[in-house]
């Protein structure tokens, strides 16, 4: 069944013999061996080659090992030498710089050290030799090993890609250069503020003696110390302030005390404290020259066109300014005397004979609750066809037709009224005979509103 292979015949042979001598071995025996060997070199190969697909796979037939190792060598690709890679690597640089200009944190000295670096490290493996080589790729390493490291980004793809992409952060012991960025002009001047700011926040206190001579003298200027001579001032200042204020309120008590009593309690008010007319009087003529035209002045102007042999009779002539203004006699009435010229009396009493004057003047004086009285003293020494002048504030009247007509029933008509002034209302009469109705009748048109001022 099996076949018995040629060394078992011989086996019995070879029993019966003795010790066998050393002779030499036949040559069949020893091809017999090497094509074994062969075969298990074979198998062997085939293993390696198995477990190791890397390597190409060698036949059984080859002659030799040598031969193998020998292919093996020829078929892998060379390493580049360390002289190549640096060549290569000064070649993108200089390119690199050609384009892009050279950084700025690359100083010439470095260049030289690290081109002295890398010719030592290409010599004999000397101590020295590897000391000079550490000591270049550290240096390399910690300057310029990154903008080596990027060589391959050279051109302009390499500034597009710096613009968008956000650079990598260096280490703490790099100083490579950044690209350029491109700011606008607010993240510039945003930049440097912050940079100002910070620079003043460090900064440390400097003396008054040492401050710098550019400063501005509003800084380091001390605001004087106030002098008694300004306390002085402004005391006296406050005081004319209060005693303004405190003048007014008394203008204002005795303005409503005229308006809402009859002109008897008036003159006995005046007569107990003369100050109080003067105080009055100059309250009033504060408010009178707020207003674009004084009613006195146009009366006056009106008497002007007259003859001058006219004889005037000013009731409530204050400072006599109308008997100033015009040639014309007049005769001045008033609660209390301003001026030599006037005559102190109630005006609903004036010493004055019947039908003795021309004109009876009543400029912003029909004030108290006895208007009537006032107008019939004037119908009493006004001559007959006698100028009866009216003025009086605007904002008195509730309605004009009805105080017109109270004053016809008293002995007079109407010439001419003039309401276009926005402070006043102008009224001119004449004379026509004595008052209509008896001193009982009731006249409501002759109640004016009272003329308060705000405070």
């Amino acid at each position: 069944m099996f076949e018995e292979p040629e060394w078992a015949d011989e086996a019995p042979a070879a029993a019966d013999l003795g010790p066998v001598s050393s002779r030499p071995r036949p040559a069949a025996a020893s091809k017999i061996k090497d094509s074994k060997r062969r075969q298990l070199l074979a198998t062997l190969r085939v293993l390696e080659a198995a477990s190791l697909p890397q390597q190409p796979l060698s036949l059984p037939g080859s002659d030799s090992e040598e031969e193998e190792v020998v292919e093996r060598k020829k078929k892998r690709p060379k390493k580049p030498s360390f002289a190549s890679v640096s060549t290569e690597v000064e070649e993108k640089r200089k390119k690199k710089h050609q384009k892009q200009g050279p950084p700025g944190s690359d100083s010439e000295e470095k260049e030289v050290e690290r081109k002295k670096c890398c010719r030592g490290a290409l010599g004999g493996d000397s101590a020295e030799k590897q000391k000079r080589k550490r000591k270049c790729q550290t240096q390399s390493s910690s300057n310029p090993a990154q903008h080596l490291d990027n060589g391959d980004q050279t051109g302009p793809n390499a500034w597009k890609s710096s613009g968008t992409n956000d650079p990598p952060k260096p280490s703490p012991g790099t100083t490579s250069p950044k690209p350029p960025q491109t700011l606008s002009r607010k993240q510039w001047r945003n930049r440097q503020k912050n940079k100002r700011r910070h620079k003043n926040k460090f900064r440390p206190p400097q003396p008054p003696d040492q401050a710098p001579a550019t400063a501005p003298t509003e800084e380091t200027e001390v605001p004087p110390t106030p002098s008694p001579d300004s306390h002085e001032a402004r005391a006296g200042a406050l005081r004319a302030r209060m005693a303004q204020r405190l003048d007014g309120a008394r203008f204002r008590y005795l303005n409503e005390q005229l308006y809402s009593g009859p002109s008897s309690a008036a003159q006995r008010l005046f007569q107990e404290d003369p100050e109080a007319f003067v105080l009055y009087h100059r309250g009033f003529q504060s408010q009178i020259k707020k207003w674009p035209l004084q009613p006195v002045d146009r009366i006056a102007k009106d008497l002007r066109q007259r003859p001058a042999s006219l004889v005037v009779a000013d009731f409530g002539c204050g400072d006599c300014r109308l008997a100033s203004s015009i040639r014309n006699t007049v005769h001045c009435f008033d609660l209390a005397s301003l001026d030599p010229r006037v005559t102190v009396c109630d005006m609903a009493q004036v010493p004055l004979e019947d039908e003795s004057v021309d004109v009876a003047v009543f400029c912003l004086s029909l004030m108290g609750t006895n208007i009537r009285d006032f107008l019939e003293e004037a119908n009493r020494v006004l001559k007959p066809g006698g100028l009866l002048k009216v003025a009086e504030v605007s904002s008195r009247f509730e309605d004009v037709r009805t105080f017109l007509g109270a004053v016809t029933k008293l002995g007079f008509k109407v010439i001419s009224k003039d309401l276009t002034n926005s402070h006043f209302f102008l009224f001119d009469f004449q004379k026509t005979g004595p008052p209509r109705v008896g001193p009982r009748a009731q006249l409501s048109g002759l109640k004016l509103q009272p003329c308060l001022y705000k405070r």
